[in-house]
């Protein structure tokens, strides 16, 4: 069966229906003048009580008055403009009237939503009323002949103040005229609320600026977030290192022990059974404990780290890495991991007999590459560059994705016949350069 495919989404500046926009316009005649009212009585009573404490206040909400303005007129938009308008101002670093006065006043769109109020309440305002009033001037003038007939008791009633008409037949004339002229006139009303809505999403956009500093703190945020994954990985390594794995080499010990009893069968072959199952259980609680935040890795840094991955790949790996300094655990980690993984990719699919890690920290930024002598074929399109390909569920994208959070990418090149070669890239500030 067949669906009919979804109307594609409306665009900012869309031309709105001839009542919407003569609403819209309408909407603007009586709050732009009580805007206009405001800022005069706020800048006469500021200035004129400038010497006092009072007027203090009072110009600084002048200042402050575009944005309950502005808040009002993104909601006013929408009579014409289905597509949101964001709000650009940023949370206060701190709760409280200083702090969030201090952030204000220290954002361009404060300043930019003042000079939207001052061009709304003095220009744009008495246009949209001109646009407006000519229209309902125009057509009520016309509709309402017979009623200024009627009342007038004469029998005639001067039309638009431009003719008499001195007969019902005329006036009824004159009213279909104007019904019939209603819609003709209202049609340039739509192009004029575009206009006018066009300058409003220009002056109360977010600006670049904004933009920026909202990009930066969800930054700032992903790392919160990387570092409060890895202080928690850190703290399960460590409970189940001095908890669990503590228990079980007691528990293995006390087997031994008893299994030196020499205990007659069939208890002899149950302890016998109980150690080896305790201590399979601590080897893997052991291999555990070491995915899931290595102890040579926070002691002793990541080259150390990666030589120790290095000594317990089944494939013999030659490791070249030169990182001279410490550098942030959250890059450490990611790194580390990301070698990890593509060793185990390594061992687990390509036929490799040799691998090789290879690597510097320089300017700033530290390069890796895993490189293995096997049949390669690894991605569909390979080539230099090319994305990993996760869906066999490899762990390469959660390894790219972690990674991206710091800033860097994870590159695979494996064309049939290999080699195979993951890179990666990561800024690497000193560990400790951390604001």
């Amino acid at each position: 069966m067949l669906t009919p495919s979804p109307s594609p989404p409306p665009s900012p500046g869309s031309t709105p229906t001839p009542l919407r926009a003569a609403l819209y316009l309408l909407t603007s005649v009586p709050l732009g003048a009580v805007t206009l009212v405001a800022l005069l009585l706020l800048a006469g009573a500021g200035s004129a009580l400038a010497v006092l404490v009072i007027g203090v206040p009072l110009l600084l909400t002048l200042v402050l008055s575009g944005i309950p303005l502005a808040a009002l007129e993104r909601r006013r938009l929408r009579l014409i403009d289905p597509v949101p308008l964001a709000d650009p101002h940023r949370e206060p670093p701190a709760p409280g009237l200083a702090s969030w006065l201090r952030t204000r006043l220290q954002e361009r769109c404060t300043w930019r939503e003042l000079a939207y109020a001052l061009l709304f309440a003095f220009v744009l305002w008495p246009l949209e009323a001109l646009a407006v009033g000519t229209v309902l001037l125009v057509c009520g003038g016309l509709i309402g002949t017979p009623v200024m007939m009627a009342v007038g008791g004469d029998g005639e009633a001067r039309v638009l103040k431009l003719w008499l008409a001195d007969s019902w037949p005329e006036a009824f004339a004159v009213l279909v005229a104007g019904v019939v002229l209603l819609p003709v006139l209202t049609w340039p009303l739509r192009f004029v609320a575009r206009g006018r809505a066009v300058l409003t999403r220009a002056l109360l956009s977010p600006p670049e600026a904004a933009l920026d500093s909202r990009i930066a703190e969800l930054d700032r945020s992903r790392m919160r977030l990387v570092d409060a994954f890895e202080a928690e990985r850190r703290r399960i390594e460590r409970d189940l290192h001095d908890g669990a794995q503590q228990r079980l080499v007691a528990l293995s010990m006390t087997l031994g022990l008893a299994r030196l009893e020499k205990p007659a069968e069939p208890l002899g072959g149950l302890l016998e059974r109980a150690h080896e199952e305790a201590s399979a259980a601590l080897v893997e609680i052991r291999e555990l404990i070491h995915g899931i935040h290595p102890h040579v890795l926070t002691d002793r840094g990541l080259v150390a780290a990666v030589e120790d991955l290095a000594d317990r790949s089944p494939i013999p790996v030659d490791v070249r890495l030169t990182v001279p300094n410490r550098l942030l655990e959250a890059v450490e980690t990611a790194v580390y991991f990301a070698v990890s993984e593509a060793l185990t990719n390594v061992a687990k699919h390509s036929g490799a007999t040799r691998v090789t890690v290879t690597g510097e920290a320089a300017h700033g930024r530290l390069a890796v590459a895993v490189e293995d002598d096997g049949r390669g074929g690894a991605v569909a399109d390979p080539g230099a560059g090319a994305a990993p390909d996760a869906s066999g569920g490899t762990g390469l994208q959660g390894v790219a994705d972690r990674l991206s959070v710091l800033g860097g990418a994870l590159l695979m090149s494996s064309p049939p016949g290999g080699p195979t070669v993951f890179r990666l890239e990561v800024p690497c500030p000193p560990a400790d350069s951390r604001t």
